[in-house]
C-alpha cells in the first residue's frame, strides 16, 4: 500500500503541476491533505492488539545477545545503504539531462512521470520478491537485488541518458528497492529469534536510515559519484551472499 500511494502521489502531482502552473508551494500545501487523513486513521481508526508484558532488558544487553550472523548482516546492509541514495535524486538527474533538448518544464514533467514508472515497478515487484523469498534462499534473492542496484548505478555512468535509457534506470531502481525492502526484513527475521524481532528490526532500520542519509548527502554533494554507489552496492551483495539463515 505504501508504494501504491507513491504511484498515486506523483501521478497526481503531474496533473496538479499543470493546474497550479508549476507553483510548487501550492502543490506541497495540497499534499498535507492525505497526510493529515493518514494521521487521523492511525490515531483513531487503527486498534493495536493486546500484548503480553515483556521483561525489561536494557538496549545494550539486547544488542549483545543478537546472533553474530545478524551483526554481519548489518555490515552488509550498512555498506549497501551507504550507497543507496534517495531516488528522488533520479528525478533531478532526468530533469537535468532532458532539459537542454526538451526545455525545463517538459523535462520536469517527464522526470516525474518516470518516477511514477519507478513506483509502479516498486509496487508490482514487491509481490514477486515476496514469492521469490518463499521459494528460494533469501540471501540469494537479496544479493540479486543488491546487484541490480549496482547495475542501475553503472547504467547511469556508462549509458547515454535519453528518455528510454532513463526509463530503464528508473525501472531497475523500482525493482531493486522492492527486493531490498521485502527481503531485508524477511531475512532479518530468520537470522534472529522471535523474541528479539523488535530490537533486530529497530537496529536494521537505524542502520538503513543512517546509510541512506550518508549516501544521499555524498551523492547529492558530489552529484556525479554514482560510481561510489555502484561499488558499495556490489560490496553489500557480496557480503549478503556469504550469509546463511538459522536452520
Amino acid at each position: 500500500m505504501d508504494p501504491l500511494g507513491a504511484i498515486v502521489g506523483p501521478a497526481t502531482a503531474i496533473f496538479l503541476l499543470g493546474v497550479f502552473h508549476h507553483h510548487y508551494p501550492t502543490l506541497f500545501a495540497v499534499t498535507l491533505i492525505p497526510s493529515l487523513i493518514a494521521v487521523g486513521l492511525v490515531a483513531f481508526a487503527v486498534k493495536e492488539k493486546e500484548r503480553k508484558p515483556v521483561a525489561h532488558v536494557s538496549d545494550g544487553e539486547q544488542l549483545r545477545i543478537l546472533p553474530p550472523a545478524f551483526r554481519k548482516f548489518l555490515v552488509a546492509v550498512g555498506l549497501f545503504g551507504a550507497g543507496d541514495f534517495a531516488h528522488t535524486l533520479l528525478i533531478l538527474l532526468a530533469t537535468q539531462k532532458l532539459a537542454p533538448e526538451l526545455g525545463a518544464t517538459k523535462a520536469a514533467s517527464i522526470a516525474v512521470g518516470l518516477y511514477v514508472l519507478h513506483n509502479v515497478f516498486y509496487a508490482g515487484f514487491a509481490f514477486v520478491a515476496g514469492w521469490l523469498a518463499d521459494h528460494f534462499h533469501k540471501h540469494l534473492v537479496l544479493a540479486s537485488g543488491y546487484a541490480l542496484a549496482a547495475a542501475m548505478a553503472l547504467a547511469i555512468i556508462f549509458l547515454p541518458l535519453t528518455v528510454w535509457t532513463l526509463a530503464g534506470i528508473f525501472i531497475l531502481g523500482g525493482v531493486y528497492v522492492a527486493m531490498e525492502e521485502t527481503l531485508e526484513d524477511s531475512f532479518c527475521a530468520e537470522l534472529v529469534g522471535e523474541e528479539h524481532h523488535g530490537m533486530a528490526f529497530g537496529t536494521l532500520a537505524t542502520v538503513n536510515g543512517a546509510g541512506d542519509f550518508l549516501s544521499s548527502t555524498i551523492v547529492g554533494t558530489l552529484w556525479t559519484a554514482f560510481g561510489y554507489s555502484a561499488v558499495l552496492f556490489a560490496a553489500g551483495a557480496v557480503l549478503v551472499l556469504k550469509l546463511r539463515p538459522k536452520t
